[in-house]
């Protein structure tokens, strides 16, 4: 939604603010007074504008639903807790933008950076890929060689549902490469 588009009633959810308060750790959303210490204190705003604390709040008190989930804002949290720590209010600034990531990956709209990591974490089993020159390294440190692929994280990606969030195409099914 651009600055100058008007909102539209019908696509506001007055239910959104209240599906975030019982969301853990949005409960204190309905005590925001939108004071702006949450953005004056926030390093991400600082380098990217698109990332304000209290204007997310203020999308979420006013039912923009889709605006919030389908953003890369609620992403951007780097949960350094300063706008937590600074809130008059005892707002848990860092919860909400937590309850929204998690209400927002129930709903299948993960960033694409988390849908990379979780694509690494179902093919490796870790960020990173380990390759011959990497234990090659370790050897000489005198550290154990790590296996290529771990298809235990898998096992618990599977069970726990994440890996319902990679497209197939790109979560095969472990195995050595």
């Amino acid at each position: 939604m651009a600055n100058n588009d008007v909102l539209k009633i019908k696509d506001l959810d007055p239910d959104f603010r209240y599906e975030v308060a019982r969301e853990f750790g949005g409960e204190g959303i309905l005590k925001c007074y939108a004071c702006g210490t949450c953005t004056a204190s926030c390093p991400v705003r600082e380098v990217d504008d698109k990332f304000n604390p209290r204007k997310i709040i203020h999308m979420v008190l006013l039912g923009m639903r889709e605006e919030v989930l389908n953003s890369d804002f609620v992403w951007l949290c780097a949960t350094c807790y300063s706008c937590q720590e600074r809130c008059p209010q005892g707002v848990r600034i860092t919860d909400i933008m937590c309850a929204l990531q998690n209400i927002a990956t129930r709903e299948g709209k993960i960033h694409s950076l988390y849908r990379e990591g979780l694509n690494l974490l179902a093919n490796f089993g870790r960020f990173y890929e380990i390759d011959e020159f990497d234990n090659k390294r370790r050897e000489k440190m005198g550290l154990p060689a790590v296996q290529s692929v771990n298809p235990e994280v898998r096992k618990i990606l599977e069970l726990t549902g994440a890996i319902k969030h990679i497209p197939s195409q790109q979560a095969p099914s472990g195995g050595e490469k």
